[in-house]
């Protein structure tokens, strides 16, 4: 990846909508060049996918929670495999300091919550967890 690519996955993070031509014109690159690098970080793996993001009041019926997450002895790998498999993990974090991951869940409500809980910590590899449930938020980037 070379500067021009970073500036393109730059702009997609701050608005994922922008279409080819605005990309070209903001890149100062053709069409085409923006349209043929973005197909070369899409197919290599660079670019995953796109999402909306929404304020975090724009659902305040959704409870958000973050899980610490310390796995036993080399099982990061398989761990990690099944936390991606359970559909309330919104994002998955490796760290480092006293927990090895970190989890950003998201349910409808405590009960659901409860029970991603519950299966989280039925894995595998899953040593032990702490999880504190996301209040308010003050700032957004």
């Amino acid at each position: 990846m070379d500067e021009t690519d970073h500036k393109l996955i730059g702009l997609l993070r701050g608005n994922a909508r922008l279409g080819i031509a605005d990309l070209a014109v903001r890149l100062k690159v053709s069409r085409g060049t923006a349209h043929n690098r973005l197909r070369k970080l899409e197919d290599s793996g660079v670019i995953v996918g796109y999402t909306v993001r929404l304020r975090p009041d724009a659902t305040p019926q959704e409870i958000h929670a973050w899980c610490s997450i310390e796995v036993e002895g080399n099982q990061a790998r398989s761990v990690i495999a099944s936390l991606l498999g359970e559909p309330n993990v919104a994002a998955l974090h490796d760290t480092n300091g006293r927990w090895d991951l970190l989890a950003k869940l998201r349910a409808e409500n405590l009960q659901e919550l409860a029970k991603t809980l519950e299966r989280i910590r039925l894995i595998k590899g899953i040593r032990n967890t702490e999880t504190s449930i996301h209040l308010e938020t003050y700032r957004l980037s």
